[in-house]
C-alpha cells in the first residue's frame, strides 16, 4: 500500500485508531492531569462511542479493512526481535528516570501479547510487582504522526505521559511493511524539540499548516518546515495559537470540513490578528512574512475563497461550550462529508445553514452499509455520532484518526 495524504478533505481511504481499552480504566483520578485527562472515562460507554464511529468509516471506505488498530499494528511488529529490542532500548534513552534498563531481558522473553499490554496499560500479570503508569491517550493516533504528501512526520512527544505512544508509533514505521513506503521518507523531529500532529494540517499538496502550541515548539516547527520545504511543498503557514488546555493543538480550533469550508473557534481563529507567519523558499532560503489574518492567508495561498463556520453558533458562550466538547474537531470522509460529536447542537445548525445534511450515525450507515458510498455531486453530510464519554478526554474525531492514505484528486 503506498501511503499518501495530500489535503485535509481527500476521499478517506485508510486510517489508524485505537478502541479504548483496559488502558483508561486504570486512570487513578488521582493522577489524571498527570496522564493529561481532565476527567475519568467510562470504559465500555467510550469503547462501543469509539466503535459507532468506526463503524460510520466503514461505510464510507473503498475497503472497509483498511481501518487499521493501532496495537494489531503493533503486536505485528513486536513479534519481532529486531523491533521489540529497538522499542525497548529506545524506551530506556527516552525515560531515563525508568530503570528500563533493569528489566530489558525480562521485558525481551516476554510473549508479544504480555509485552504489548505492558507497554499500553503498564502492567502484565507476567511481570508481578512491576509497573509504570498506562497509556489512556494511546485513543488520540492523530498526534503520534502526520503524513504530508508521500512523507510521515513522527512526532516527538511534549509530555512524559505519552512517551511510550509516540515511541510505538516511531518503531511501527520503522519495522512494519505496511508502512515500507515511508521508510526512506521520515521527517524526525529533535530530541530536544516537541512537534504534535494535532498541530499539523495539510490543507494542499503545497500548503501546510503548524500550530505554535503548547505542545509544538518554535524549534520544532522550523525543522519540519525546512524539511517539507525541500521535499515539494511551497508554503508553511504558522499559526500562534493560545498556550491553554482547552486549545493543546491547533485541530482543536481548526478544521477543514470541505475544500472551502473550515470550523472554527473565532475567540482563537478569526477575531484573532498578527499571529501568522508564512515560510516560503525563495532562491534556495528560507523567507518568512508576517500575516494579519488566517482566512486571507489561506485564500490567499489555495487561491480560492473560504467560508467559515463557526463552532458553537454566533452565541459566545455556546462557542466556548462546544470548543470544551470538541465542536471544531471534526474530520472528513470525503470533500463535504464529516463526522462529528452529536452533543455541539449549535455547530450543526451552522453547518445546517452552509447547506449540510444533518444525519445521525445509525441514519447514515443504514444508508451506504450495502451500496457503494457515493454521494452526488456537491452534497455535504454532517454525521453525527454521540460522545459522552470520549469527549473527557479532551478530543475529537480528528483527534482519534490518523489517515494514511486519502484519495489524491480531490482537495
Amino acid at each position: 500500500m503506498k501511503l499518501h495524504v495530500h489535503s485535509e478533505t481527500g476521499r478517506l481511504e485508510a486510517v489508524i485508531i485505537h478502541t479504548p481499552g483496559n488502558e483508561v480504566s486504570l486512570v487513578n483520578p488521582e493522577l489524571r492531569e498527570q496522564l493529561l485527562f481532565d476527567d475519568i472515562i467510562f470504559e465500555a460507554d467510550a469503547r462501543q462511542e469509539h466503535l459507532d464511529m468506526i463503524d460510520i468509516f466503514r461505510c464510507t471506505l473503498p475497503n472497509p479493512d483498511h481501518v487499521f488498530e493501532i496495537t494489531d499494528l503493533a503486536y505485528d511488529v513486536l513479534e519481532h526481535a529486531d523491533a521489540r529490542r529497538f522499542f525497548i532500548d529506545e524506551l530506556h534513552y527516552a525515560q531515563p528516570g525508568i530503570s528500563i534498563n533493569l528489566l530489558r531481558d525480562k521485558l525481551l522473553d516476554l510473549d508479544t501479547s504480555s509485552l504489548l499490554e505492558f507497554i499500553v496499560s503498564g502492567k502484565t500479570d507476567r511481570l508481578q510487582n512491576i509497573s509504570l503508569h498506562p497509556a489512556p491517550n494511546l485513543l488520540f493516533t492523530r498526534d503520534l504522526a502526520a503524513l504530508v504528501n508521500d512523507r510521515i512526520i513522527l512526532s516527538r512527544a511534549a509530555m512524559a505521559a505519552r512517551t511510550r505512544e509516540f515511541l510505538l508509533m516511531e518503531t511501527i514505521v520503522r519495522f512494519h511493511p505496511m508502512l515500507e513506503s515511508l521508510s526512506d521518507k521520515i521527517i524526525h523531529i529533535g530530541k530536544q524539540d516537541s512537534v504534535e500532529g494535532g498541530d499539523i494540517l495539510v490543507a494542499s499538496p503545497e500548503v501546510v499548516m503548524i500550530g505554535m502550541s503548547e505542545r509544538t515548539t518554535f524549534s520544532g516547527l522550523m525543522a519540519i518546515t525546512d524539511q517539507l520545504l525541500q521535499h515539494g511543498v511551497t508554503h508553511i503557514i504558522a499559526v500562534d495559537i493560545p498556550k491553554q488546555r482547552s486549545s493543546m493543538h491547533l485541530d482543536t480550533i481548526f478544521t477543514f470540513a470541505s475544500p472551502d469550508e473550515c470550523i472554527v473557534f473565532p475567540p482563537a481563529i478569526s477575531e484573532r490578528t498578527d499571529n501568522i507567519s508564512v515560510f516560503s523558499k525563495v532562491d534556495g532560503r528560507i523567507v518568512v512574512e508576517r500575516k494579519s489574518s488566517l482566512k486571507h492567508t489561506l485564500e490567499e495561498l489555495l487561491g480560492r475563497p473560504l467560508t467559515f463556520i463557526k463552532c458553537g453558533g454566533e452565541n459566545l458562550t455556546n462557542q466556548f461550550r462546544e470548543q470544551w466538547t470538541d465542536g471544531a474537531n471534526v474530520f472528513a470522509l470525503s470533500p463535504g462529508v464529516i463526522v462529528g460529536y452529536d452533543r455541539n447542537t449549535n455547530t450543526f445548525e451552522a453547518l445546517a445553514e452552509q447547506g449540510y445534511t444533518i444525519m445521525n450515525q445509525h441514519e447514515f450507515t443504514d444508508t451506504w452499509r450495502n451500496r457503494p458510498f457515493e454521494p452526488a455531486p456537491g452534497e455535504k453530510i454532517a454525521v453525527t455520532f454521540q460522545g459522552n464519554e470520549l469527549c473527557r478526554g479532551r478530543g475529537g474525531a480528528r483527534c482519534m484518526t490518523l489517515p494514511v492514505v486519502r484519495h489524491r484528486n480531490s482537495l
